[in-house]
């Protein structure tokens, strides 16, 4: 009866064991995963950063409008990084602290589980040494091994009802603890993304509100100096070819023919009349 209640207490101790070393496991797994997620998480923040600088510099040499809508984005997107600052530190508060903290959680459980062992090993040792007594010498020594038997079993049996105490809080802890983790990992996540939806709904808006037309305008006119039509009128005439040039030049100058003959035959026609109206006078005077 004492084997078979040994045998039960050592059953009970392996499933103890399995049960700290399935939370070493599987905890230690987590820990290392979200830690990662959240070395990743600060590695985004830095490289928006970056690009919160490299939008800056670029706005800078753009015109008003774009160069106003891409700074307000940048303004928006920097705040986006401070939320995301926020979202890391309470990760590792929240999350990745208490995961880790289970690594000294489960190593005090394991110093339970050793001296519940010791305990039981002792038992059976004093069973065995009991059997052999009763087989070897059937007299009042094996009554001194009875009683270092049954105080044997009385340590191990306290020893394993304080580990059936410890693991069944261990158990409730250790659920409570899972539920807070996650909640608390889905109410950073969520409180993130809720600021994160804000601030990329009034960074949209900025972006919708650069003025391409005004924009387009203000290049234009650096472009196009307001002596541009005056420019333009040379650049035609020097682009003139030789034979174009050659023509107007010919019109010119036949143009200034036509008038100085026209101007001649004037004179002439005028000298023709005087010449007529002194003919007239003398013939009057005879």
């Amino acid at each position: 009866m004492l084997r078979r209640s040994l045998e039960n207490r050592d059953a009970q101790t392996r499933q103890l064991q399995d049960a700290v070393t399935n939370v070493e496991k599987h905890f230690g797994e987590l820990c290392q995963i979200f830690a990662a997620y959240v070395r990743k998480t600060a590695r985004l923040r830095d490289k928006a950063d970056l690009l919160v600088n490299e939008i800056n510099v670029y706005a800078s040499t753009e015109t008003p409008h774009l160069k106003q809508g891409l700074k307000n984005f940048a303004d928006e997107f920097a705040k986006l990084q401070d939320y995301r600052q926020a979202e890391v530190e309470r990760l590792e508060a929240k999350v990745v602290e208490p995961l880790k903290a289970y690594g000294t959680i489960v190593k005090m459980k394991r110093d339970d589980l050793k001296a519940t062992l010791t305990a039981k090993n002792r038992e059976a040792k004093q069973l065995s040494q009991l059997e052999r007594t009763r087989q070897r010498n059937p007299s009042d020594r094996h009554i001194i091994a009875e009683t270092e038997l049954q105080r044997a079993t009385m340590d191990a049996t306290r020893t394993t009802r304080h580990l059936e105490e410890t693991i069944d809080n261990f158990e409730k802890q250790k659920i409570k603890d899972i539920k807070n983790i996650f909640s608390e990992f889905i109410t950073i996540e969520m409180l993130f993304h809720g600021k994160a939806l804000e601030v990329y709904t009034a960074a949209y808006q900025n972006i919708q509100k650069i003025d391409e037309d005004e924009d387009l305008e203000v290049f234009r006119n650096s472009l196009y100096p307001q002596d541009y039509s005056s420019r333009l009128d040379i650049v035609r005439a020097n682009s003139k070819s030789p034979l174009q040039r050659s023509l107007s030049a010919k019109c010119v100058s036949g143009t200034g023919q036509i008038a100085t003959c026209r101007l001649r035959k004037d004179q002439q026609a005028d000298d023709d009349e005087d010449d007529e109206d002194l003919d007239v006078t003398e013939e009057d005077q005879f």
